[in-house]
């Protein structure tokens, strides 16, 4: 019997738990935008906070020009095609010249360390 309620309360509790994700809410996939363009982000089941906060389930975006999802725990490198929103942002304006590009999605944790494919989505915009 204890067992029972035991696997009846993690399944309660496994349900009640909010799914993580991450989204972007503009420009949607396939979406053709003159530049500069606006970017948004969204998560779920997660918190956005500024960069060097370690709280468990807290992270923040970054933004990946033509480049895939990254492993759990790999650092998301500094240049020109991993852009970091390390304040905390959940939005900006990205200029690039014409051509169709991969824009990819990362959340990472306060340390820029990427919490996988899972908390990562890619999307394909064409500037004109």
């Amino acid at each position: 019997m204890h067992k029972i309620l035991v696997a009846l309360a993690m399944a309660l509790v496994a349900g009640t738990a909010a799914a993580q994700s991450v989204d972007f809410t503009e420009p949607k996939n396939g979406a053709v935008v003159s530049s500069p363009f606006k970017v948004k982000f969204a998560v779920t089941g997660m918190e956005v906070k500024p960069a060097g906060t370690m709280d468990s389930n807290t992270g923040h975006h970054h933004l990946l020009i033509n480049g895939d999802s990254m492993k759990v725990g790999e650092s998301i490198p500094f240049d020109e095609t991993h852009l970091h929103f390390g304040k905390g942002q959940t939005e900006t304006e990205v200029t690039l010249p014409p051509g169709t590009y991969k824009l990819t999605m990362q959340f990472a944790n306060g340390a820029h360390q990427s919490y996988g494919p899972g908390l990562s989505k890619t999307i394909t915009v064409t500037v004109k």
